[in-house]
């Protein structure tokens, strides 16, 4: 049986014109970007638009020939397309807020779905849903290492690259992230 193409293979047959290589990419990591943009910005319809712009400009990206390899993984690169992608979400919300997302974010609660995965959001985990509040209030960089580390199985490395730091930086983050979660949540850890 044949070794499927590896992520850069693919993307190189995308430059070449091939969109199927492209679909293939999508496949592969429509449902990471997808959560991972849910997590960061806690709305599941929002989310799929958002993913939807990140393929877009990363095959516009792609399809340019002054684009290059980087000597990150693929899902480095695009994970950090996502993020951009969430971070200008996020900044139009507050440019154009509404009432229901100004209550939202008085009460800390805005981004509370944000971490929970589609079984626990049906089974309604009262538990999951407090982590998840917890984690939405975290500042942003921490939220996205912490997301990127836990949800995302992602290496420091990786995250470094997604974040633009260094490894000490994520580590510092990440522990400072969970030491905030840990202080959150001592009632629900007794």
């Amino acid at each position: 049986m044949p070794e499927a193409p590896t992520d850069w293979n693919l993307v190189e047959q995308a430059k070449a014109g091939d969109d199927r290589a492209f679909d293939a990419l999508m496949g592969r990591y429509k449902l990471p970007v997808i959560n991972f943009v849910y997590r960061m910005i806690g709305d599941a319809s929002e989310a799929e638009d958002v993913a939807q712009e990140v393929f877009v400009d990363a095959y516009r990206t792609i399809r340019k020939p002054a684009f290059h390899r980087t000597t990150a993984q693929f899902s480095t690169w695009l994970f950090q397309v996502a993020r951009n992608a969430a971070l200008d979400s996020l900044r139009r919300r507050k440019r154009h807020p509404t009432e229901s997302l100004s209550a939202l974010e008085e009460n800390g609660a805005m981004l509370a779905g944000a971490v929970r995965t589609a079984h626990e959001q049906s089974v309604g985990s009262e538990t999951a849903q407090k982590i998840a509040a917890a984690v939405a209030l975290l500042p942003e960089d921490q939220r996205t290492a912490l997301i990127l580390s836990e949800y995302e199985d992602r290496s420091y490395a990786e995250i470094a690259a997604v974040l633009n730091c260094s490894l000490k930086s994520v580590e510092a983050r990440l522990y400072r992230a969970k030491h905030i979660l840990r202080e959150r949540l001592r009632n629900l850890l007794e």
